[in-house]
């Protein structure tokens, strides 16, 4: 495994701190799993539902909740539409059959921890699926939405992941969406070609312009399952998150969005951050020439799976988003500084171990000294107030205090900074901190167990899928706080505020003199926030512009 020390502004910096973490996360293989035959042919049909490009049915689940997978939300993105804004699903004549996932955007086989039950990969990918619940528990009442973007640094993953599945929440009373997005050099790539054609002057961004489609989307036919268009909550993890941060941001689609959940991420002083139009055109000229098209009409020609192998190649994959002046007219970070961002409640939070102390140190145990040397190198002037913060003075205190650096550095600074800037705007944030390490596998473990909560692993906890995962074995307490973590995050779809009969109390963040979070682990409770001081620092070395640990570090 390659040694890491510092994580990059790019995404390629997201993939060398999951492959660090792997060990935690992984399935036993090194690429994403298909599940064949997992399409729920054969179960009782939906009665036809009305959407913008025809009739469409889907299938009922035993308990009566209402399944519709892999339904077209814009025009397959090939030809000359591969890098473009995404346009009007094709309609269609009579009843579209909605039972089986749509392809997999186009994307390497990175993360083990994956499991599609998507039909393939190809660029013909912008689909999406719903999750309602059965109309006689609706009575009749518009039901709140929840569309959730999955997560996967951009350059890979799949709204039919098992973890992802909706069925659960949407047995607590919303309907779930999950949508797919065109990823890596599909879509995020920007050329000055592709800026002088667009109406738009604008190029790059087609990812997240396609969740914004699917925003709108959502917003002009969820009626048609039973769903509020004016209670849209928009909710991911990972990229997932960066991109609810995104769209809040976006003119596009903020006046769109009724709530936001962010889990472990924020497009703000962070390494997914948006860059200018002209660096962002700069990147893609050079992957132009790497595969040897002299011309967009050239580009367009070269089969996927040849542009997917070259941006898989040393060097040529960084494709990130930009300040294009349409999705973007200015940064994230400005929009909300400003309060121009979506004005709604955000529930908001990371993990206890977002990346491993290996982050910075490779596979080698440090020592004080090792760990006193990388925070010098990383913070310069800043370093001795970071070590007074941070100290570092045994072995166990040099992981404790690494694994807490490297996690800032990787997602969880500019999560904190996209939760101040939110209340700074005067909106209600609820801020919480996943704490409960998984339990044991089921199959003897290949590595050391995590030292507390990894990376994404809240998800099925949240999403009520922990039996997706056969990796664990789950014990009562697991399967209680997911209970407890799905009656959290449908409260919030339903009302802005997480809190319930029969839950503990979750305060906001910042309604008294202290910030409290809620603390998600096998007891809940609520405490003051710990280590802001050590955010403070972050951020004010991010404020004032130190170029090495601004370009190395969230």
């Amino acid at each position: 495994m390659r040694q890491v020390r510092v994580l990059l502004p790019s995404k390629s910096s997201i993939l060398a701190v999951c492959c660090l973490l792997a060990p935690a996360v992984l399935r036993g293989q090194a690429g994403p799993r298909h599940l064949p035959g997992t399409t729920p042919d054969g179960a009782p049909s939906t009665g036809p539902v009305r959407v913008s490009g025809g009739l469409v049915a889907g299938s009922i689940l035993p308990d009566g909740v209402r399944s519709f997978r892999g339904i077209p939300f814009a025009a397959p993105p090939v030809g000359k539409l591969r890098w473009r804004e995404p346009q009007p699903a094709h309609a269609w004549r009579g009843v579209r059959t909605a039972t089986r996932f749509g392809p997999q955007c186009m994307q390497p086989p990175i993360f083990g921890d994956m499991v599609f039950r998507s039909d393939g990969m190809s660029e013909d990918c912008l689909y999406l699926n719903v999750w309602a619940p059965a109309p006689a528990r609706t009575a009749g009442r518009r039901q709140p939405v929840l569309l959730y973007f999955f997560g996967g640094g951009f350059v890979a993953g799949d709204g039919s992941e098992l973890r992802y599945d909706g069925a659960s929440l949407a047995r607590h009373g919303i309907i779930v969406v999950t949508t797919n997005y065109r990823l890596g050099a599909f879509g995020f790539l920007a050329h000055p070609e592709l800026t002088r054609e667009s109406p738009h002057h604008s190029s790059g961004n087609y990812g997240l312009l396609d969740q914004a489609a699917a925003l709108a989307w959502v917003r002009r036919n969820i009626a048609a399952f039973g769903g509020d268009p004016h209670r849209i909550t928009i909710g991911g993890e990972s990229a997932g998150s960066i991109s609810v941060c995104a769209q809040m941001a976006s003119p596009l689609s903020r006046q769109l969005i009724a709530g936001a959940i962010g889990e472990s991420g924020g497009m703000i002083g962070g390494s997914l951050t948006p860059v200018p139009l002209a660096e962002a055109e700069r990147l893609g000229v050079v992957f132009a020439g790497s595969v040897g098209a002299e011309s967009l009409a050239a580009l367009r020609a070269l089969p996927a799976e040849s542009l997917l192998a070259a941006s898989g190649r040393p060097g040529q994959g960084r494709f990130p988003s930009a300040v294009d002046g349409w999705f973007f007219p200015s940064t994230p970070e400005e929009v909300f500084a400003a309060g121009r961002q979506a004005r709604v409640p955000l529930l908001v939070g990371w993990n206890t171990q977002e990346a491993s102390w290996r982050a910075l140190f490779g596979t080698r145990e440090p020592t004080p000294q090792d760990y006193a040397a990388v925070v010098d190198s990383l913070y310069g002037a800043n370093a001795a107030e970071l070590l007074r913060l941070l100290p570092g003075t045994s072995a166990q205190q040099v992981m404790e205090s690494a694994m807490l650096l490297a996690g800032s550095r990787f997602i969880a600074f500019g999560t904190w900074k996209w939760a101040e800037l939110h209340h700074a705007s005067g909106r209600r944030v609820y801020r919480y901190l996943y704490a409960r390490p998984r339990p044991a596998t089921v199959a003897p473990a290949s590595g050391p167990p995590p030292d507390g909560a990894v990376h994404s692993a809240e998800i099925e906890y949240a999403l009520g899928n922990l039996a997706t995962n056969d990796v664990y074995a789950w014990t009562p307490a697991d399967d209680s706080l997911s209970a407890l973590m799905q009656s959290y995050f449908a409260n919030f779809v339903k009302t802005g505020d997480p809190n319930g009969a029969g839950l503990p109390s979750w305060p906001a963040a910042y309604a008294g003199d202290s910030t409290r979070v809620m603390i998600l682990d096998a007891r809940l409770h609520a405490e003051p926030a710990q280590h802001e001081d050590v955010f403070r620092l972050l951020d004010r070395i991010h404020r004032a512009g130190d170029y090495r640990s601004r370009t190395k570090a969230p």
